[in-house]
């Protein structure tokens, strides 16, 4: 019973998502079946109860199926909801003319899939929670149906994940040849008493690095990114770029910390040469962008770069600066691509850069609150942005990295660019023809208060947070 007891605590989180999901295949069964809206309420409520179980969880540290998965302060940590998304979701999707029922339960499954992956620490087990976060993220990128980009980005997004995830398995199989195990902690010990050097397991681990580099889409694995953004529903492309990717990279830095840690000087050099690649392609190909989905794609790509930068520099400060940098990224991602999906032009999304137009004068709210997620974005003081990017800088140059945190530098100021076009084009130019409509919406205005209020919140008071998540890899450190 005790075994039992704790299986259950240890996927307590997941456990509350999976019956939200099949509550809600339950209640689509059932009438009004014109609307859908109330679903988007029922989910939002079972995100907020998975919520709630992650705060009364905290502190825990609990092993459960064998050591399979682990509920402890870092997987909570990660227990970051699709709350948002689905505020975001609800008006957009009635507009849209495609709200259904099964929108909401593929948001609530993928939200499962991320959970499992912070709390996996099996390569088996992060596989599936990799791909029950996949599979419906692949259907959801592809949602609307008459639009020829969503098929293509939902193809796109298919194959090519399809591929990386072959790449996983295939390095599993070869760890597992290499070392009989697939439990990241007697990986660690393995890779400790000098099974590091094996051909097999290096190889094996090489792969894992390929399958994780398409999933968080960084160079050079970054091929997808832009066309899924720009194509899949702008509330599912805010779902991939924050918790798609915070869940990767829960399971890549468990990885890296528990298994690999005794031989971070050489995984080190190739994800110096990742962040790199990352920060200076993601930011240089934005520069040329007209398209805003676009270029927060290729952002998302440079932003990728930065997080990299703390996990090469390591230790608490790091580790932790990654943490913190992938909440406030949360933040301002999903707040950027909330204030796009409520402008219109002409009856269509107003996507460009030139939609923008004039955006503040006529809508000054609205304006300005693009305005401080894409200072964020930028890094700029007092937001969020800066003081993330402040403690991965800062663990890059304590650790030693002198040119990485100076690359990192130099590449926000090229991104510096890109950004503030956007909000020249909002304060100081005038539309040409049909100026951009904002749609109204409670939800959507709702979740965008959210995400103000984490950008600011985290600008002004980051210590207690910061000390969160720091706290949060302190076990893995050991």
């Amino acid at each position: 019973m005790t075994d039992v007891l704790a299986g259950l605590v240890a996927i307590a989180p997941a456990l509350v998502l999976t019956l939200t999901g099949f509550a809600l295949m339950a209640l689509d069964l059932l009438p009004p079946r014109g609307r859908r809206e109330h679903l988007g309420f029922v989910g939002l409520a079972g995100v907020v109860a998975a919520l709630v179980t992650t705060v009364l969880l905290w502190g825990s540290d609990v092993s459960a199926f064998r050591g399979m998965v682990v509920l402890d302060n870092f997987a909570l940590f990660f227990n970051l909801a699709t709350g948002l998304v689905l505020l975001l979701s609800m008006d957009y999707l009635r507009r849209r003319g495609q709200e259904s029922g099964e929108f909401y339960i593929l948001v609530l499954f993928s939200a499962v899939g991320m959970v499992i992956m912070a709390s996996a620490n099996d390569l088996i087990v992060i596989f599936l929670g990799l791909e029950t976060m996949s599979l419906s993220l692949y259907v959801l990128a592809g949602f609307f149906r008459s639009r020829i980009e969503a098929g293509e980005a939902s193809m796109k997004y298919f194959l090519l994940g399809a591929f990386a995830s072959g790449f996983f398995v295939y390095g599993i199989a070869l760890i597992y040849g290499a070392t009989g195990s697939t439990n990241l902690d007697k990986l660690g010990v393995a890779v400790a008493a000098g099974a590091g050097r094996d051909p097999l397991l290096l190889i094996g681990f090489g792969l894992l690095v390929v399958g994780f580099g398409f999933k968080i889409s960084s160079v050079p694995f970054h091929m997808w990114t832009a066309d899924v953004y720009e194509g899949a529903p702008t509330s599912v492309t805010a779902l991939i770029a924050t918790g798609s990717k915070a869940a990767a990279f829960a399971a890549f830095l468990r990885l890296l910390l528990a298994s690999l840690r005794p031989v971070q000087a050489d995984w080190a050099v190739l994800l110096w040469g990742m962040a790199v690649l990352s920060m200076t392609v993601g930011n240089v190909i934005a520069l040329a962008q007209q398209n805003l989905k676009r270029m927060l794609a290729f952002s998302s790509i440079a932003h990728v770069g930065y997080i990299l930068v703390g996990i090469v520099a390591g230790g608490a400060l790091g580790n932790g600066g990654v943490l913190f940098y992938l909440l406030v990224y949360t933040f301002t991602t999903a707040g950027a691509f909330g204030v796009i999906l409520l402008l219109e032009r002409g009856g269509e999304e107003a996507v460009r850069i030139e939609d923008t137009a004039g955006l503040a004068n006529r809508h000054p709210l609205l304006g300005l609150a693009l305005t401080i997620f894409l200072l964020s974005l930028i890094g700029i003081p007092p937001t969020a942005g800066f003081v993330g990017k402040f403690y991965l800088f800062g663990a890059a140059v304590r650790s030693g990295y002198y040119w990485l945190a100076v690359i990192g530098v130099l590449n926000s100021a090229i991104a510096a660019y890109y950004y503030l076009r956007v909000i020249v084009s909002m304060y100081m130019r005038e539309p040409e023809g049909t100026p951009t409509s904002v749609v109204p919406s409670f939800a959507g205005a709702l979740a965008l208060v959210v995400a103000l209020w984490g950008v600011v919140q985290l600008g002004l008071l980051p210590a207690p947070l910061f000390d969160l998540a720091q706290s949060a890899v302190l076990p893995l450190l050991r």
